[in-house]
């Protein structure tokens, strides 16, 4: 563990177009087998404000035009691809997500990148009616929207790659310039995407790159004035502080989330099983959208769990670096350790087992719980792990209350036929998005992304990530 592999990566900082070594380095080590994946350069505070300070120059000395935006961002998703197998090998490694959803994350990504050229063309304002207003006949009104400057990024483990490239492509896409800290556990996809920008053509200083512990390096970037907006994806207590320390500059925050997911009496059984054992367990049920409590009508959960049960133990589960398993390690042994401790707690407390409930290392086996408690861990706070709850409800009432009866408000999945039940369920759940016959995690690109309550503020996805981005400004003219 200790000899670094022939091909073992370093990432450096980016500032200002060049590669630089930092105050120090750290070791990024493969999530399954332990192995020295690569080393990753740690930031000073005086590099990371040399990073704000390129990415401030960058802004107001080489104005990019809306084409010259599209032709670097629809070159750097063609060079995503071209280095496909090199991007999914170091998601692999460093995020222990097996290859059948770290090429998935390569794909999406490629097309955050194609949807936010094509949104940086069509950025746009509005006409304002003012001359309907008496007396002003003779004035007209519109709105432009202008880039905010130096965007900051502050990104999670979960979706190393895309994760970034939602941060990152929107922001150069809208005019803006950037700074951005991927996850220290999993820093070395961001790079790699760095660099692909810079080969992609962008102007150097306008993306910065800087590694280190969110604590320090994460804290210089919100202390630095030079910032105009900040979009950050973690925990709630992290956002919270965030949005407390930088006063008026807005923020775009992704947040916490205990998900759930309903299963209705009139529902596909099959396909809700299949497609909420999916969201419940793929990435190690390390999303803030992952299925940690399965609402099922009463009426049908006799005939439901079996089906979830046999799913789950479908599943294939070991070593992300070998294809034929779809479940990976958590992103670490403490982190596997603690989520197998709440389910224990749980069955301590009354709660039954009905699979999987043990971990080898970082590896946890999908684990179903029913008989929980409102008070209990499992489900009270969020798990990011393999694990899921099944609850049963007495119909739309009761599951709606107990969907809401959390800080969180993110997204709910709803298995129904009937058109009457999915959309009055979609009006009353207090979340950001509600899926119709999806599970709570099945989010597409290109959609608006956003949570209420404490699951965020701020909306993802490229064409809404770019209006947070820019600032609307009114023009007025007087025409006599």
């Amino acid at each position: 563990m200790d000899k670094e592999a022939p091909s073992a990566q370093h990432a450096q900082l980016l500032i200002d177009g060049r590669w630089v070594e930092g105050c120090e380095d750290f070791p990024v080590f493969d999530k399954f087998n332990g192995s020295l994946v690569g080393r990753c350069e740690r930031a000073s505070k005086e590099q990371v404000d040399a990073a704000v300070a390129a990415a401030s120059r960058s802004f107001e000395s080489n104005k990019l035009a809306p084409y010259d935006r599209y032709r670097i961002l629809m070159k750097a998703a063609e060079l995503i691809e071209a280095r496909r197998d090199e991007f999914a090998r170091t998601i692999v490694a460093e995020a222990g997500f097996p290859y059948v959803d770290a090429e998935n994350e390569v794909t999406r990504a490629a097309q955050t990148f194609i949807i936010s050229a094509e949104e940086g063309k069509r950025l746009v304002g509005e006409m304002v009616p003012i001359e309907a207003a008496p007396g002003h006949a003779h004035r007209m009104a519109f709105t432009i929207r202008v880039p905010r400057g130096v965007v900051c990024g502050i990104t999670s483990f979960n979706s190393p790659l895309n994760m970034v490239a939602h941060k990152v492509a929107p922001a150069l896409a809208s005019g803006n310039t950037m700074v951005v800290k991927p996850p220290q556990v999993a820093p070395l996809s961001g790079a790699l995407l760095a660099q692909v920008l810079l080969d992609a053509g962008l102007p150097p200083g306008h993306l910065n790159l800087v590694q280190g512990p969110g604590s320090e390096v994460g804290g210089w970037l919100v202390e630095n004035k030079d910032i105009a907006f900040y979009s950050f994806t973690g925990s709630t207590p992290v956002g919270k502080s965030i949005r407390d320390a930088v006063g008026l500059r807005p923020v775009a925050l992704e947040l916490g989330s205990i998900a759930a997911t309903l299963v209705c009496a009139d529902a596909d059984l099959d396909r809700a099983a299949t497609r909420s054992v999916q969201s419940a367990f793929r990435r190690a049920g390390q999303a803030c959208t992952s299925v940690q409590r399965l609402f099922v009508d009463r009426a049908v959960i006799d005939a439901f769990v079996p089906r979830f049960v046999a799913a789950a133990r479908a599943l294939k589960v070991g070593d992300p670096h070998d294809r034929q398993n779809v479940i990976g390690p958590l992103i670490s042994e403490r982190d596997a350790a603690r989520a197998l401790a709440w389910v224990d707690e749980a069955i301590a407390q009354g709660a039954r087992l009905l699979h999987g409930g043990t971990r080898e290392g970082a590896l946890m086996q999908p684990t179903i719980l029913t008989d929980v408690r409102p008070e209990m861990r499992v489900i009270c706070d969020e798990i990011f792990g393999p694990v899921v709850s099944v609850i049963p409800v007495d119909g739309l009432d009761d599951a709606v209350r107990q969907i809401n009866a959390t800080p969180f408000g993110l997204a709910v999945g709803v298995f129904t036929r009937d058109v009457m039940t999915a959309l009055n369920a979609a009006r009353r759940l207090h979340v950001g998005v509600v899926h119709i016959n999806e599970p709570s995690s099945s989010r597409v690109d290109l959609m608006p992304f956003s949570g209420v309550k404490d699951s965020g503020v701020g909306t993802e996805g490229p064409r809404y990530a770019m209006r947070e981005m820019t600032e609307e400004r009114l023009i007025t003219a007087s025409l006599s």
